[in-house]
């Protein structure tokens, strides 16, 4: 029997989250699918998904292919008929979960709810997203993994040359797995950032020194700072993960053949981001810009969402995390992107002065 996700994760889901066993009959469903449909979960659960989640397409056939692969489906504009018999379009989201590898998750993203949502500010909607999925995923993954790379290594010191290559592959695969687990269980770190004034011209430059040594060893950068730009307010360890993350993401995207990655600073006076309490002011921006492909239209708008990437073997967590961080640390993160230059755009804060309020205190 497949684990259903912790009790306050699956509350606190912002849209409609529908768990499916073997069959594709319905395990459980979240509070916001309830309101979606219109029916409770007691009514639903045993039923087969498709005939209550009646969508213009063959939904067996999507979750089997998902099952299938263990892979992940996004599938966008899809119309749904919901329990009143009004049609809502939406963004599904098709996921292996579980204990077996028969357990689909199942999530609808609401166009009106993104309509509603401002592109500058979705880094709070992802991050809630990610931090519910973090936990069970994180919990479903560990404890299988370790014996699975134990037994590789047992098996490899009693097998011959031949042999040895397959449980390499095995281990390989398991670091690899590791790695994915350290990116999800980073969303569900949920202590504030340790926010201290900084020169984000030193971060930078930390951030690109590394990168040129390594993810991003094949890109020529190239910088346009403003000297002037007063210090910023952030924590630095989190900050210097955003900017690795854009390096790198750049130079996945460029490939072999390398590319250029352009830093550029300013200070944009005015601008402020519309929050309940008013606004607030994000005038520090940061640009980084790459000259590879670029992302394609449909895209754009979910790069941000987590587990959603363009790439084959991408994860779709790594610009999630960057989406998270910036807007902990109440600033903001766009892209736009066409073929040969892509940017994205982050805002920050000033740095309080010692006489002002901290607004997340005050």
């Amino acid at each position: 029997m497949s684990k259903t996700p912790p009790d306050a994760t699956w509350l606190a889901l912002p849209i409609p989250g529908f768990l499916v066993g073997p069959q594709n009959r319905i395990q459980s469903i979240n509070p916001a699918a309830e309101v979606f449909l219109n029916l409770a979960q007691k009514s639903l659960t045993g039923r087969d998904l498709a005939q209550c989640l009646k969508v213009d397409g063959d939904l067996n056939v999507n979750l089997d292919r998902a099952r299938a692969g263990q892979s992940v489906l996004f599938h966008h504009d899809v119309s749904i008929s919901r329990g009143n018999g009004e049609l809502a379009l939406c963004d599904m989201q098709i996921a292996p979960l579980g204990d077996t590898p028969e357990t689909m998750m199942v999530l609808l993203h609401p166009r009106q709810i993104k309509g509603r949502l401002g592109r500058a500010l979705q880094g709070n909607s992802a991050a809630k997203t990610a931090i519910g999925l973090a936990d069970m995923l994180a919990h479903e993954i560990k404890n299988p993994l370790a014996g699975i790379s134990g037994a590789a290594q047992l098996l490899s010191m009693s097998l011959g040359k031949e042999d040895q290559e397959m449980t390499d592959l095995i281990l390989q695969e398991t670091r690899r797995v590791v790695d994915l687990l350290k990116q999800v269980e980073q969303f569900g770190d949920l202590r504030p950032p340790n926010l201290k004034p900084l020169n984000i011209h030193d971060l930078l430059e930390r951030a690109r020194m590394s990168a040129a040594l390594g993810a991003a060893a094949n890109m020529t950068f190239l910088d346009q700072y403003d000297p002037s730009l007063p210090l910023t307010s952030g924590d630095s360890d989190q900050l210097l993960q955003v900017f690795a993350n854009l390096f790198a993401n750049a130079a996945e995207a460029a490939g072999k053949s390398g590319g250029t990655i352009t830093i550029r600073t300013y200070y944009e006076l005015g601008l402020r981001l519309r929050s309940e309490n008013g606004g607030r002011a994000v005038p520090l921006q940061i640009e980084i810009i790459d000259d590879g492909p670029g992302i394609a239209e449909a895209m754009l708008e979910f790069v941000f969402d987590p587990f959603i990437s363009s790439r084959e073997n991408g994860t779709g967590l790594g610009l999630a995390l960057v989406s998270k961080i910036i807007a902990d640390h109440q600033g903001a993160i766009v892209v736009t992107s066409r073929p040969a230059r892509t940017v994205f755009r982050i805002s920050l804060p000033v740095a309080l002065t010692p006489n002002e309020p901290n607004p997340r205190t005050s």
